[in-house]
């Protein structure tokens, strides 16, 4: 939990004692779950009038989706998944490979509209 081991977590309730002493401790216990529960709370009414913000097409979203480094994640996943099925085709029959001819002196190469 949050990289904190057995030990440390010993040597943080023993320092709660000291500090706090033992009578205001299940006090203070009950505040921070109060806490974690609202802040819970919190981050589902979020998640939820996301959803009903962005409509049905975003009905399964998680509040982790948003993360960047998840949606990096997610594309080069499916990039290499591209890539890994490009190769299983070209093994099977390499003729299926396009080979494109070199331009010629002077060439210009093909232009797109659309696609600039």
């Amino acid at each position: 939990m949050f990289g904190i081991g057995f030990g440390e977590l010993v040597v943080i309730a023993f320092l709660a004692v000291l500090v706090f002493g033992p009578d205001k401790l299940p006090e203070l216990a009950q505040q921070a779950g109060r806490f974690l529960r609202q802040l819970r709370r919190f981050a589902t009414n979020a998640r939820d009038e996301l959803r009903a913000e962005l409509g049905p097409e975003y009905a399964d979203l998680e509040l982790t989706d948003l993360d960047p480094r998840a949606i990096v994640r997610k594309h080069i996943a499916e990039a290499m998944a591209e890539l890994d099925e490009l190769e299983d085709v070209i093994r099977e029959d390499p003729a299926d490979v396009v080979h494109h001819e070199p331009l010629a002196e002077g060439e210009l190469p093909p232009f797109d509209v659309d696609a600039t």
